[in-house]
């Protein structure tokens, strides 16, 4: 029986600057096995060899199990030192893990997505998803918050190629937008998007990650325009550290986010403690 807490090496063939403080990473394993099966929604334990380990979303097309997409921000120990890397170093790999969006649920239905700055990138694998499969789903809308345009992760794949994709509609807003930067989308939090929702509440499900404070305000808002709780689905990305749902680290309530989530219906949460992502 393989030892779970043993990661597989993987070798970083490709890193691509998002914005100022986030990349793209891309792996491929070392290990005879094939690359990496996942359903979106799911992380991976990342570990950087002498500094510790920290639980990345997968960003991957999951129709391409050959390599493995990691979108990280800059924020701690771990991933700065994952930014002193370069193509060619070896990192380690557990997983993946968790539970995944209800993709499947949503086929033959309306999907709208709601992210805040690096959400988008539990998400990518639903919108890669669609892309591939465009009949899946009746409609996919996709609303995207950042705090100014250089914060946008994905950029050109939003404006450029994910709007093509058929019965796709992309919006995008920013908090601020800094003197002399062009912009022209909306201003504003991404709630302020939702005056122009074209996704029916009553036949939609929808998909939420971000900073729990944004997801607070979108559910707040999603409900108030009828959307049902049942179908409010949010990423509880938040404080992981075995992956396993043994050391504790990110428990709620009765739940561990590892092992029970990351994704929880907003009926599931509600009910939860230690937690913003409420409507009261």
């Amino acid at each position: 029986m393989e030892n779970p807490y043993i990661p597989r090496k993987a070798v970083i063939t490709n890193i691509e600057d998002e914005t100022y403080d986030t990349k793209t990473f891309t792996f491929e394993f070392k290990d005879c096995q094939k690359g990496i099966e996942f359903k979106p929604g799911q992380f991976v334990m990342l570990s950087i060899f002498g500094y510790g380990e920290a639980a990345i979303s997968i960003a991957s097309d999951m129709d391409d199990p050959s390599h493995l997409e990691l979108t990280v921000r800059k924020v701690g120990d771990v991933t700065g030192a994952l930014f002193s890397l370069k193509e060619g170093d070896q990192v380690g790999i557990r997983g993946p893990y968790g539970n995944s969006w209800p993709v499947s649920d949503a086929e033959g239905k309306q999907l709208l997505l709601v992210i805040g700055g690096c959400g988008c990138g539990t998400l990518r694998p639903v919108i890669l998803y669609h892309r591939n499969n465009p009949k899946k789903f009746k409609s996919m809308e996709v609303l995207y918050g950042a705090r100014t345009p250089g914060d946008i992760i994905y950029k050109k794949y939003h404006e450029e190629e994910w709007s093509k994709i058929p019965n796709t509609r992309i919006l995008l807003s920013v908090d601020r937008v800094p003197e002399n930067t062009y912009w022209k989308h909306e201003v504003g939090v991404v709630t302020t998007l939702f005056e122009d929702i074209k996704t029916n509440p009553e036949e939609a499900l929808v998909f939420i990650c971000g900073p729990e404070i944004m997801m607070k305000y979108s559910v707040i808002g999603l409900l108030k325009l009828g959307f049902n709780p049942d179908r409010i689905f949010c990423s509880m990305e938040r404080r992981m550290r075995c992956g396993l749902g043994l050391c504790g680290h990110c428990q709620l309530g009765s739940k561990y986010v590892c092992k029970d989530g990351p994704i929880f219906s907003y009926t599931e949460l509600k009910h939860l403690p230690d937690h913003i992502v409420r409507s009261d």
